[in-house]
This record gives C-alpha cells, structure tokens and sequence, in this order.
C-alpha cells in the first residue's frame, strides 16, 4: 500500500472505544481499585446528602402511615396526585439499563459496554423506588395485600382485574429478569475480584457470589449462551413493561386519557429520561473516578443522539394528541388539550414542552454534543421535564373532568414533596453503594472491544 492511501485510511479509521492504548491487566487495575481502594471523600460527602434523603422518605413513610393520604395535596377530583408520577417517572428511568444492556447487545453495539454494567443498576434502583408509590398510594396500607395475585379461595382479593394488578406483574416481571440479568454479567468480574483479595473474608464472599467461576471454555460457554438468552427476555419487556404502565390511563375514559398512543409514547419516554439519567450518572462517575480513557466522547456523544431521536418522537406524540383531540370533533378532548397548554396548569405543560421538546434540539450541534458541561445540564433538563410530563398527563386531566362543578386545583403538601426527595435519595444510596462494592464497568465486556481481543492481534502486531 502507498504512502498516500496509508493516510487516508488513517484519516477515515473511526477512533477508538477505548482510549489510553490500554491492556487487558490495565482494565482490570482501574476498573478494580475503584472497589479495592478506600472511597474517595466525594464519595463519602455524597453518600452522607443521600443517606440524609432516605432518611427523609422514611419519616415521611411513617407519618404517611399514620395519619393517612390526606397529608397529600389529594383532592376531589384529583385523586391521583404525585405518588403515581413519582411511579410512572422511576419506572420509565429504569428503561434505559434494559435497552443498553439487552437490545444493544442483540444488535452487537460495542459502544454500551463502557455504560451497560451501571445502566443495569440503575434499572434495579429505578424499579425499587417505583414500587414505593403503588404501596403508599393505596391508601389503607393495611390491605397492600391486594397488590398481589393472592388465590380467591378465600375471598381476599376483592378485584382482580385493577390495573394495579397489571403494573405488579408488568414491574415485578421487569425487576427479576432485570436482576438476573445484571446478576448473570457480574458472575466473571466477581471472579477477578475474588482472585485478587486480600483477606479470606473477601475471598469467601466473592467467592460464593463468584459461583465457582474459573473462567473455563465450558464455562464460557454456558455463560455467553445463558446471557444471551436473558437478553432476548429482556428486549421485550423493554416494550411491554412501560405499555402496561401506560394502560393504567389509556383504559380510563377521562379525556386526556382515553388514547392508543400511550403505549408507544410512553415507550420512547421511558428511554428518553433513562438514557438521560444514564448520562447524568455517568459524567460524574467519570469525573471523580479518571475514567476518560474508558467513558470516552465517543459514549456520550452516542448517548446524545439517543436522547435526541428519543425526545423528537415523544414532541411527535404530543403534537399527535393535540391533532387527534382536533380531529376526533370530540369537545372533551379538545378542552382538555387547549386546557393543559392555555389553563390553569400552563406552566407546568410549558416547562414539558421547553425540557423535552425543544432542548434537546441543541443535540443537532456536534459541538454541544460533545460538550461535557452542556450535555451533563442538558440531561438534567430532559429528566425534569419527564417529570412534568407525567404530572400534567396525571393531574391536568383529573382536575378538569366531566362535571365542572367539581373542578379543583392541586397543589402539593410538604409530604409530597418530602416524599420525591427521598425517593431521589434512596436511588442515590443504593447506587453509591453499587459502585464502592461492585465493579460499576464490566471489566469482562471492556476486554472483548479491545484490539487485543482479536484473534490475530499478535499476528499483524508481530
């Protein structure tokens, strides 16, 4: 080959997913000191606010509990105020980790490796805080058995076809492949763990959690085609577990509700805020713990056009309700549309509209794209306008329903807002947890994209 058409295949080669011309001992180093060595004081300052969060959530759990759910801002007509957004806001935050980890994998995309393992995590701790919000919201905490699919012999289960049925299945199947899932990923990279332990203890726990891996082809075998078949159960739960949660509103006859676009609106949402707090997490992962070699541009950048596709499907859904509600020549519909965005609620439909719609346009440019502090602020915006998305679908079409009246305003308590706090706080604990106790990056899946993981790397390097 010439010198010139060396150049240019230099210039065209695509740069590399992992940077720092690293080796399979230099992953394995830096992806381990972050468990083996002592937590970094950012660390400890971080978990000391969240810890004080859970704190909160708690205290807020109890008096719940005691006193009842008119502490909350509840009302006649709203009878559905912040604890099911909080619920449909942490489920769909839990959508990414499946999507990265699942379908990316089925579709051979090398780039999730450096993000799956803490995707996956947070998944788990999304669908945790989720599941507070059902159990609160019932009311009468004493009967939260009729939550779950009890036998009818005895004449305890008063209606099995409640939605909140629905949403125990659709979530509680989501969790337990979920946590398979994870669980069946960290199996080898609890092994190198254990194998470079320095007190028996350690050793034996790893060593139990590690299920005797000693990385054998037989064991390899079993575990590529085990994790394989986890992920083709978990793609469609990627699809189905958001559909149901949507259906709590699509079967209501309540306008603003009463649409067969909530399935895939809900869908693309659930991704779209996911991959949002996926990128929140994982700038300041990078940050604290030097994991720019690992973590590259090149990550965030493809996260960036994700959230961008994501956000311009969910401004399609909202200009799709707006036309139907027009269209259909149903009067209900339409007030209730031009309510949310000229009512009462205005601000709340406004700031949805700006986070989600129109912020993630700047993603368009390379430039803000690749910027660490304006993609990190981005992030934060598309995840506050989620929020407010779930909060105006929920209380805008309550408040004003079919007899006006009984139209009322809702406005939150303290304990409604104690109780998204501390939601937010048990989230963050149980993720700095995660990442002083287990690898938070797949030292596995990073040492199949290196170049040394080709077959014939030492051939064409001898």
């Amino acid at each position: 080959m010439s010198v010139e058409n060396t150049v240019a295949a230099d210039t065209f080669t695509e740069p590399p997913l992992i940077k720092g011309n690293q080796t399979f001992a230099s992953v394995t180093e830096i992806i381990s000191s972050i468990v083996e060595k002592k937590p970094k004081k950012a660390w400890f300052v971080l978990f000391g606010l969240a810890s004080s969060l859970v704190m909160i959530l708690l205290g807020s759990i109890g008096f719940l509990v005691w006193e009842g759910i008119g502490v909350w801002g509840v009302n006649n007509p709203v009878g559905w105020g912040w604890a099911i957004t909080n619920f449909v806001f942490w489920v769909g935050i839990g959508h990414a980790g499946t999507l990265i980890s699942a379908v990316l994998y089925i579709f051979r995309q090398k780039w999730r490796t450096s993000i799956n393992r803490f995707a996956e995590a947070m998944t788990i701790f999304a669908v945790i805080c989720a599941l507070i919000f059902p159990g609160v919201h019932v009311g009468r905490v004493w009967v939260a058995y009729y939550m779950f699919p009890i036998p009818n012999q005895m004449a305890i289960w008063p209606n099995f076809r409640s939605p909140l049925l629905w949403d125990i299945f659709a979530v509680g199947t989501y969790f337990s492949v979920s946590l398979m899932f994870w669980y069946t990923g960290l199996i080898p990279d609890l092994a190198t763990l254990r194998d470079r332990a320095k007190t028996v203890l350690r050793k034996r726990v790893l060593g139990l959690f590690s299920l005797g891996w000693r990385g054998g082809n037989k064991q390899w075998k079993h575990y590529e085609l085990a994790y394989l078949l986890l992920a083709g159960l978990s793609t469609p739960l990627v699809l189905s577990v958001h559909s149901v949660v949507s259906t709590d509103f699509a079967t209501s006859i309540i306008p603003g509700w009463h649409s067969t676009i909530f399935p895939p609106y809900f869908v693309a949402g659930a991704i779209f805020s996911g991959f949002a707090m996926v990128m929140t997490l994982a700038i300041i992962a990078r940050k604290i713990y030097n994991l720019e070699d690992i973590i590259t541009l090149k990550h965030l950048e493809r996260m960036n056009m994700v959230i961008m596709v994501t956000g311009m499907m969910v401004g399609y859904a909202y200009s799709m309700e707006f036309f139907i509600a027009w269209y259909s020549g149903n009067e209900y519909e339409t007030f209730t549309f031009l309510n949310r965005a000229f009512g009462p609620y205005a601000w709340a439909y406004w700031i949805m509209i700006s986070c989600n719609v129109l912020i993630p346009q700047l993603f368009w440019s390379k430039k803000i794209r690749t910027s660490i502090p304006l993609m990190f602020v981005i992030s934060i915006f598309v995840n506050i306008g989620m929020w407010f998305e779930r909060f105006v679908i929920t209380v805008t079409s309550l408040a004003n329903d079919f007899l006006p009246s009984s139209w009322d305003y809702f406005s939150p308590t303290f304990w409604d807002v104690s109780l998204l706090i501390g939601s937010f706080g048990l989230f963050f604990t149980l993720f700095l947890l995660f990442i002083r106790y287990l690898p938070m990056i797949s030292i596995t899946e990073i040492k199949g994209v290196l170049p040394q993981a080709d077959p014939h790397y030492y051939e064409n390097h001898a």
